[in-house]
C-alpha cells in the first residue's frame, strides 16, 4: 500500500473519530435520552402513547446491557402542547 498524505490524514481522522465517543461518554455514568412529548394539553391524547413507547424501548435496551456499556436514563419533559415551550425545552 502506498502511503500518501491523503491516506495518512484519513487514517488519523478515523483514529480520532473512534476515540471521541468513548471520551465524550467517559464522564457520565448513564446516557440521558430526552423524551419530549406533551403529557397535558390538547396533544396529550396522542403523545402520551409516544412517551410510553419511548420508555418501553429504553427499558428494553437497558435490559440488553444499555448502550456503549452504560444504562440509558429517560429525561421526560412535558411541553404541555405549547409549541414555543417545545422549542425552549429542546435546548
Amino acid at each position: 500500500m502506498k502511503l500518501t498524505r491523503r491516506t495518512l490524514l484519513s487514517s488519523a481522522a478515523a483514529a480520532a473519530a473512534m476515540t471521541l465517543p468513548r471520551f465524550a461518554f467517559a464522564q457520565a455514568e448513564t446516557i440521558k435520552v430526552g423524551v419530549l412529548h406533551s403529557l397535558s394539553g390538547t396533544m396529550a391524547i396522542s403523545e402520551t402513547t409516544l412517551k410510553d413507547t419511548m420508555l418501553m424501548l429504553i427499558e428494553q435496551q437497558n435490559a440488553k446491557g444499555g448502550l456503549l456499556g452504560k444504562q440509558l436514563e429517560a429525561v421526560v419533559v412535558d411541553p404541555a402542547s405549547d409549541w414555543p415551550l417545545f422549542a425552549e425545552k429542546a435546548l
